[in-house]
Formats: structure tokens, sequence, C-alpha cells
């Protein structure tokens, strides 16, 4: 596989690009502005320390106190002893090493623990520990023992510390294990260093940009080349490849040319159509992406498709085309959850299974945990995909101010039957001499001529005057009735 990333840098936000084969697989956006705090660490002052809800406020330099909870105080938990309260173990003005579990929410400051964790591509580092656990999602007994033998093995003897292996590292090598050991213990002895030296309240370990978390974490042995758009963050990724992974430096290319980086190659056009509802089948089909809270619906439709065999391979080849596409969606607009599948009614069994597995083997390529579980009883497939951060659409977008996200307005008929009828409300609550609509250009139109024997009808009713006023900065919903 031709793998190669993209990555485009603005001072206000960050956007990286991976390509396969020249079409764009996954999309991922982080904002200046956004980015959180958790995972980083600080040598913080403590400020206060509250017996009663066993708890402290730390000063680690933001703008409101960081709160830490005796639970999160990793001595606290020790040689299986009962906890010891708060006020024992901290004292006002003392230094503390701390790392943010939580980003500060409203007027709640951010949350800490003391229990140190870094992150690495295939494994996480726990310096104050010393057992060695295996992801859940691992869950055949003899593969998690194989692996906790092999990282045993791997450790050095002094100061080892201890591991989390995540499931990434269920395929990887015990070079690449190695690899990662080096540079976790790198990235930990880094922040003992600064913490001697570091004055609180200070941030000792940021937890790193996305490009850096791409080098980290998506950058694999079919990876071609990374194309950064900017001088000045080419030249710290390639500090960052240099001392923790200098063989990803000769992949690293600075890119000059005059058009945009994304326009080159078609990016701006993908993210206009992974924010799309449809979206269309070389073969002439279509789909339908409906995102919901509770879960995201894919429907498959033959459009203009009408194929040259019979019917039954007019859709069978509609949805093989669709279960591509779909899978392709799925990483780009980073779909999560329960994700329901309607593709075209197949009554070949056959067809069915081969969909299926065609869908599988697209999905085996997303790095995201995906379990497909088959088709229902009503010919869904029903699938789920790990959330692991926000959709393209909800980064992106936000609900529409004139329907409130429902995709639809009332039409100009329904509003001018609700006005006629709060019209009359407002006439048996309030004496006016006269009544003043205030609506949208199309209502006061459709006043004007089809409703208009309704309203001239309700004003001999109540007895009063009705005047209309057309307001072009009103949405189709809005309405306002002045009294007079």
């Amino acid at each position: 596989m031709n793998d190669q990333f993209l990555i485009n840098f603005t001072p206000q936000e960050t956007r990286v690009a991976l390509l396969q084969q020249g079409a764009v697989q996954e999309l991922h956006i982080e904002r200046s502005s956004a980015r959180g705090i958790v995972g980083n660490i600080y040598l913080g002052r403590v400020v206060r320390v509250l017996p009663g809800m066993q708890s402290a406020f730390i000063d680690v330099g933001l703008e409101r106190t960081a709160f830490l909870h005796v639970a999160d105080i990793w001595e606290a938990r020790q040689n299986g002893d009962a906890p010891k309260p708060i006020e024992r173990l901290l004292t006002e003005g003392q230094s503390v090493l701390v790392q943010a579990l939580k980003d500060p929410i409203g007027t709640k400051g951010a949350r800490m623990s003391t229990q140190i964790s870094i992150a690495g591509r295939l494994l996480v580092h726990l310096p104050q520990d010393r057992h060695i656990g295996i992801s859940q999602r691992i869950e055949v007994t003899e593969e998690r023992e194989a692996l906790r033998t092999r990282i045993q093995a791997l450790l050095p003897q002094e100061d080892p510390g201890g591991y989390i292996v995540r499931t990434m590292a269920e395929c990887a090598s015990d070079e690449e294990l190695s690899a990662d050991i080096a540079y976790l213990r790198k990235i930990w002895q880094e922040i003992r260093n600064r913490a001697k030296t570091a004055k609180p309240p200070s941030l000792v370990f940021e937890d790193l940009t996305l490009g850096q978390r791409v080098l980290r974490d998506l950058v694999c042995a079919d990876t071609q080349s990374i194309q950064v758009d900017s001088r000045e963050n080419y030249v710290k990724l390639r500090a960052f490849a240099e001392e923790y992974m200098p063989q990803l430096t000769k992949l690293l290319e600075h890119y000059t040319g005059e058009r945009p980086l994304f326009e080159l190659h078609s990016v701006e056009e993908e993210i206009e159509k992974a924010l799309a509802r449809r979206v269309d089948l070389k073969s002439g089909g279509y789909l339908i992406f409906d995102q919901t809270e509770a879960m995201t619906t894919i429907d498959v439709n033959t459009g203009g498709f009408v194929g040259s065999r019979n019917f039954d391979e007019t859709i069978f080849k509609t949805n093989l085309e669709a279960a591509h596409q779909i899978a392709r969606h799925l990483r780009l607009r980073n779909l999560g959850g329960i994700i329901l599948i309607d593709f075209i009614d197949m009554e070949n069994d056959e067809h069915r299974t081969q969909v299926l597995a065609e869908l599988n083997k697209a999905l085996s390529r997303d790095h995201t945990k995906i379990s497909v579980s088959g088709f229902t009883s009503l010919g869904l497939v029903e699938m789920t995909r790990k959330r692991t951060r926000e959709s393209i659409a909800h980064v992106l977008c936000e609900a529409c101010p004139t329907c409130g996200g429902r995709g639809e307005v009332k039409t100009a008929q329904t509003m001018s039957f609700d006005i006629l009828r709060e019209l009359l409300r407002e006439a048996r609550q309030f004496s006016a001499r006269e009544f003043r609509i205030l609506a949208h250009p199309k209502v006061v139109d459709l006043f004007l001529e089809e409703e208009s024997q309704a309203l001239a009808m309700l004003s001999d009713f109540i007895g009063k005057p009705i005047s209309l006023h057309a307001e072009s900065s009103y949405s189709q919903e809005q309405f306002d009735i002045v009294l007079l």
C-alpha cells in the first residue's frame, strides 16, 4: 500500500490527510483554540488541602486552580494498605508532580492525578509502577501471556518501570517494541530532569501535537512520504523524528509548491464530499449518510445504474461498490458508535456473503476497532466502530440555526396557519387597536394571495384590522405579532 501523509499547518489549525493509492482515506484536524491539556504533566504547588472533601487545590499555572482527589494520589494506594487521608500526604506550599486527567469545564478547574502515564505507539509507560498489564481487547489468554513474556525479556534490568501493552502491539516485532520502550524511557528521563530544575507552577511535559502524534502512531512500513507545507513546522517535526524516531527522517519532505498542498491532491474537495449527506458511486448508484445522536444509518440506492445483464447482477455490483465506499467514508468522516447499513435487498445468499466479505476486507485497513455482526433478520448490516474522536461533521459544522439540526423547515403554508392561531389567541388575551404581522417574505406573500381570504375572515371575526410587514432577515419559521 502506498501511504502518503499530507500535513497542512496554519496558526489556527493543523490538518493531516492520509492518502492510500492517491485517494484520501483519513482526515485529522486539531485547532489551536480547542487543544486540551489532558496528558500534560505539571510541577504544581499545593494551595489548599480540604480534609472534609479529601481533596486539594493545586496551582499549575492555569487560570483556575486544579483539583486533586485522594483517590488520584498514587502514594495513597500503595502496598495494599488502607488509603491514607489526604492531610497526611500533602501540605500547603508543597511541590507535586501531577498529570491532567480532565480539561477545565465551565467554572471547574482541571482534574489531576499524581500517577504518571506516558503513551507510546505500542505501550503506555507507568514509571511509578512495576507490573505489566495487557489491553483487555487482546482476549486470547495464550497471546496475552506470550506478550507479557516478550515485554519482560525486553525491559532493562535497572529501573524497568511498569507498562500497559496496547492492542496495536499484538502483531509488533521485538524491534518495534524495543524502540517504543526506548522512546518512553527517554521521555520520562526528560520529564524528571525538567521537574528537578523547574519552579512551581510550571509545565514540564506537553502532550504531543497532531503532527507529532501522526509520526508516533500512524506512520508505518507502508508509508512512502510525509509532506509538510510549513517550513517552521517541518523543522520541528524533523527534530522530533531525529530525537525519537530517526528511521522516519528520510520520509519527511518540505512542500514548497505554488498550489496549496491540500488543493493539489484534491483533499479540499474530499472534505466537502465528507460533509455531504449524499455520496455518488461511479456506477450511478449513491449512498445516503444520516448521522444521529444514537447511531449512523447508511442507505444504498441504485440511482441511475441499470446494469447490463439482469436485475440481481445490477444490485450485486452496486452493493459491492458501496461496501468499499462505506469503509472509506467511515474513516474519512470518522463515524463511531452503532452503524446500520441498508444494502439493496439481495435474494441470492451467495451475493450477500460476498458483499459482507468485501465489506470486512475493506474495513480491515481501518486502525480503529470495528465489529461487524452481519445481516440482521431485516436485511440490515449491523456494526460498531470505536469512537476515538469527534466526527468531521461535529468538528467543522454546527446545527443549522433555522431548523435546529432537523434538516427541514416548516412550509410557508404551515407557518401561515400557526400565525392565524396565534393571532386569535392574542386577540382574546389583549385589547389592541390593530395587529401587525412581521414574518418572512414568502409567508407574507402567501397571506396576500392564497390565504388572503382566511386573513380577512379572521380580521372580521376579531373586529380589528390586521396589517402585514415582510422581514427579509427573518427565517421562514420566525414571526412576531405586534400590538398597535
